[in-house]
């Protein structure tokens, strides 16, 4: 009588259970979901918020793809890298910029959810702070960043600012490895004079590991002598737009602490996009990806293009 009624029961809910598995889409082990992350400002440049995944409009390589997965104000963990330039240009703004650093990370860093790593970089590249949720260590180690002294500003004789070559170590060695949403922030004048590697290299690497880069260029007039200071926007403008962060450049109109608070406002203000590629992958590559808003007038800052692994 019992496996009768046990039968009756299961025979019952079977429409049911059959139903539920046609409204969840389940996918095997190997199909790869690509992962965006975006912000949309409106032409006055305040930030929207309140899309639908159908306002969006996606392709890959210029065909088609279908958003599967879509969350607003992502509340995914997220892996900050503070990168601060200390070659010896930047001398004279490097307590600015401790300061304004952990005011950014004490406000972005949710304990137990999020993490930072600390990154300084000259002729030398070194990580004062691993990964940590721990803001009172992050500055501790920000009180030791510093630009290079005694030896070691004689060490320095020949050497250059390693900018491109420190982007690609925080990808491949921290970046590469965390899961959720990444960013790197780099606090610097934007010049590399003694990277072995290139600004091309520099944005591959972060693509690679998915990861966007915000760019403060922030220089001291008076860091070069009367010569000046080389221009560095255009290679942080590059880092920041292909892989779908932020350029922003510090002024008397624009401070850091200002800056700071626009960086904190898009993190928290990012539409998470996911898709499926039509195209399976048999060689691995870069495919571009083109997100816009059907809506006119909107500007979406999102990547430009990631790499299909197999």
């Amino acid at each position: 009588m019992h496996s009768r009624r046990h039968f009756l029961r299961t025979a019952a809910s079977l429409p049911l259970l059959l139903r539920a598995q046609q409204e969840v889409p389940t996918f095997s082990t190997d199909v790869k979901v690509v992962n965006i992350l975006a912000t949309v400002t409106a032409k006055n440049g305040e930030i929207v918020r309140d899309l639908t995944k159908d306002d969006f409009l996606l392709t890959e390589d210029r065909r088609p793809q279908t958003i599967r997965y879509f969350s607003r104000q992502t509340d995914l963990p997220l892996t900050l890298g503070l990168m601060v330039d200390t070659s010896m240009s930047q001398r004279r703004i490097l307590d600015e910029e401790r300061a304004a650093s952990s005011l950014f990370a004490e406000a972005v860093i949710r304990p137990k959810q999020d993490r930072v790593f600390l990154m300084q970089f000259d002729f030398r590249i070194f990580v004062q702070q691993p990964l940590t949720s721990d803001i009172v260590e992050l500055d501790k180690a920000l009180t030791r960043v510093d630009v290079p002294q005694g030896e070691m500003f004689k060490l320095q004789s020949g050497g250059g600012t390693l900018l491109y070559d420190a982007v690609v170590v925080a990808a491949q060695d921290v970046m590469s490895k965390q899961e959720g949403r990444k960013a790197l922030i780099l606090l610097t004048d934007g010049v590399d004079t003694g990277s072995n590697l290139s600004l091309a290299e520099a944005v591959d690497a972060a693509q690679k590991a998915d990861t966007l880069i915000y760019s403060i260029l922030f220089a001291d007039s008076g860091g070069y002598g009367f010569l000046g200071a080389p221009d560095g926007r255009r290679a942080l403008t590059r880092m920041s737009q292909e892989t779908g962060g932020g350029f922003f450049e510090v002024s008397k109109k624009h401070t850091l602490e200002q800056i700071f608070d626009q960086i904190q406002d898009e993190l928290r203000s990012q539409y998470n996009l996911g898709y499926v590629s039509d195209q399976p992958v048999t060689v691995p590559a870069f495919r571009h990806i083109s997100l816009t808003t059907r809506k006119k007038g909107f500007a979406v800052q999102a990547r430009d293009r990631y790499w299909a692994r197999r």
